[in-house]
């Protein structure tokens, strides 16, 4: 599809091709009938001219040489006549072997005459009464060296418009540019906000776009405020939830219910079944799906403070390392990978011996996240199941089997996919592959 600024040059183009195209033939036209007007008049005076230069002789009537012009005496000077009356009719000498048609109606003739040597005639007719008699003159002109100017006209003028349109067209593009780069930093300022790099758009624009950006602003506040009011009511629902939870959870652990072990134990499984729903249709609402501006993963601010809490948590004895680009954002929000990194690494500083390290990088078709240890590791066969949530592999570890689960809901909603293999060293290698966000 055509840019607007293809689009305003071609309909410049074809505008100034027409207008111009309109006025110069029309120039021309007006001036062709202007100087025909003026030859008229002209080839009119050699009329009259002739007929003054006619008179009574002793044969009858005769032709003056003296008194006409030298150029009627030189062959195909570009000046002719023709003369009729009674059965006699006279040419001028210039004709040489050529004839001179006489003309059909009075006055200048609409159509130019062929004459010699590609000469194109500009014919004049005169009728007069004179010694008794009907005298018909009819004076030609040579009008192709007009014509050969008017060429000449309109190749300079063709000339002079190409060069005037392509010059038009270069100021075109350059105002149009102008004027569309309010357009252009708004495009980047988007894209910018896209990648988490600014939290509004700029106010400083020209008037025609303040109501479009401050409604994008607008909306960018009150989806961020309606974000954070569902984020907190969640939280909310879920610490509503978790003691009364934890009373039923109590009471079905009491004498009163040991006598109906059956009882006792359905009612256990079912408290944890629900539980377990709760947790897992919580976490998976408060997935944000598409990031807020401003709200995008920073990896240097984000990922030290992260490591810090993990190493207070489970001590000093790991080695805990990460990997990234320097100024490398993660266009997600932050809120969803903060729970899915800390779930990953919780697990891997859990079962690892001495380290575990993260490395984030770009990839050919978006980014890759690779969480390894030095623990046990998990075979093959199992890696499948502990993606299930609630499923654990050792009930000596705290914890009650949902943090895998919500990683495997948070890449599911972003389109990636999470890999369990080997890690080079002997433990649990966790990749997750995300695709690139489309701008």
């Amino acid at each position: 599809m055509r840019s607007i600024q293809q689009r305003m040059s071609l309909g410049l183009i074809s505008i100034l091709l027409i207008v111009g195209l309109l006025l110069a033939q029309g120039s021309l036209w007006l001036f062709d009938r202007s100087l025909r007007n003026y030859l008229q008049a002209s080839l009119q005076d050699e009329a009259q001219g002739l007929l003054g230069a006619m008179e009574r002789g002793k044969s009858g009537i005769e032709l003056d040489d003296r008194r006409m012009s030298a150029a009627y005496k030189r062959p195909y000077s570009g000046l002719y006549f023709r003369i009729e009356f009674a059965d006699q009719h006279w040419r001028s000498r210039s004709l040489w072997d050529h004839e001179l048609p006489m003309a059909k109606q009075l006055g200048l003739q609409e159509h130019l005459g062929d004459g010699p040597q590609g000469q194109q005639w500009l014919v004049y007719r005169a009728d007069y009464q004179r010694f008794g008699q009907q005298i018909v003159i009819v004076v030609a002109r040579d009008y192709k060296p007009v014509l050969d100017s008017f060429r000449q006209v309109q190749r300079l003028i063709l000339g002079l418009g190409i060069g005037a349109l392509l010059l038009i067209l270069v100021f075109q593009r350059l105002l149009i540019a102008r004027a569309l780069r309010p357009l252009e930093r708004t495009r980047q300022q988007i894209l910018q906000l896209q990648e988490g790099q600014r939290n509004q758009l700029d106010q400083a624009v020209p008037q025609e776009l303040e109501p479009l950006v401050a409604q994008i602003n607008h909306l960018l506040v009150q989806t961020e405020d309606t974000l954070k009011r569902s984020r907190n009511a969640l939280g909310n629902l879920g610490h509503a939830l978790k003691t009364p939870l934890a009373v039923l959870v109590s009471l079905s652990s009491r004498e009163e219910l040991r006598a109906v072990p059956e009882l006792q134990s359905s009612l256990q499984a079912q408290l944890e079944q629900i539980q377990q729903r709760i947790s897992r249709e919580l976490g998976r609402a408060r997935l944000a799906g598409e990031a807020l501006p401003g709200a995008h993963f920073d990896c240097a601010k984000e990922l030290p403070e992260l490591f810090n809490t993990l190493g207070m948590i489970h001590g000093g004895h790991l080695q805990l390392d990460w990997q990234a680009e320097e100024r490398l954002r993660l266009p997600w929000d932050r809120e969803d990978l903060l729970e899915l990194l800390g779930n990953l690494l919780d697990n891997a500083c859990k079962w690892a011996d001495s380290r575990v390290q993260l490395t984030i990088q770009r990839s050919a078709t978006g980014y890759e996240l690779i969480i390894d240890d030095d623990g046990p590791g998990i075979a093959p066969a199992q890696r499948e199941a502990v993606l299930n949530r609630g499923s654990r592999l050792d009930e000596q570890v705290t914890g009650h089997g949902l943090g895998l689960g919500i990683v495997r809901d948070i890449v599911d909603a972003w389109g990636g996919q999470l890999i369990m293999s080997d890690s080079p060293w002997q433990g649990l290698r966790v990749q997750i592959s995300l695709p690139a966000k489309r701008a």
